[in-house]
């Protein structure tokens, strides 16, 4: 059994992820916090064909409980093919108003976070000679946002992770990319005065896509997606 990982999947991008690759017949382990969400998901999935689907409730924020989760997780599943790091938070405050605890707290949901997962299954990949790891950025990977210091901060951080992992994986087998879609149809979007250009959907089927069918040629792409 193919199994994939999915950061943040109780909704939006994450939820459609997850289902995307339960149609594709993978296994499904969601990390993020326990929430009757998550367990919605993890219903849909079985329902959609997954052969197994857990959840590894973590805070991902809390860098010793998303160790312990991953560990957990790698004793479920030694040998995950899929790691999606997507889960994601984007306080809207102007930088003079941005307090240092949310600021700490953005970058470590954005930005360690997928560096912690990654670290978790990178060795058991590397080992077998395959696997993909996909990173969730955002158009605010690429330029500026208004209220959206720390996220922005954090997204440009998870291109240039992606890009230092990716020529570390060089000839290993092991592929990973980011794809960075705009504005999308999610809770995240509400309230921001942007239309949403895209729905999960869109955004779950372009990961699914580089997660497992695009040609190993992609690593360390950031894949724009800026909607119709």
């Amino acid at each position: 059994m193919k199994v994939a990982v999915v950061s943040g999947a109780s909704r939006g991008i994450g939820r459609a992820t997850a289902l995307e690759l339960a149609r594709r017949g993978l296994g499904i382990a969601v990390v993020g916090r326990a929430s009757a969400e998550q367990d919605a998901t993890l219903e849909l999935c079985r329902a959609a064909g997954a052969p197994d689907a857990r959840a590894f409730a973590c805070d991902l924020a809390d860098a010793a409980a998303t160790e312990r989760a991953s560990h957990e997780l790698l004793a479920a599943f030694p040998t995950p093919d899929v790691l999606v790091n997507n889960a994601g938070t984007a306080p809207r405050v102007s930088l003079e108003q941005t307090r240092t605890e949310v600021w700490d707290e953005a970058l470590a949901v954005n930005l360690r976070a997928p560096f912690l997962l990654a670290r978790a299954v990178v060795p058991s990949m590397r080992r077998r000679g395959q696997g993909r790891i996909v990173f969730v950025g955002s158009i605010s990977s690429t330029l500026g946002s208004p209220r959206l210091a720390a996220y922005t901060a954090a997204k440009w951080g998870v291109v240039g992770l992606m890009k230092s992992l990716a020529a570390d994986l060089t000839d290993s087998g092991v592929v990973c990319l980011a794809v960075l879609p705009g504005s999308t149809a999610t809770r995240m979007l509400e309230g921001s005065g942007f239309p949403p250009r895209m729905t999960a959907e869109d955004v779950a089927k372009t990961i699914v896509h580089y997660a497992l069918d695009a040609p190993a040629a992609h690593a360390g792409a950031a894949i724009e997606m800026f909607g119709v």
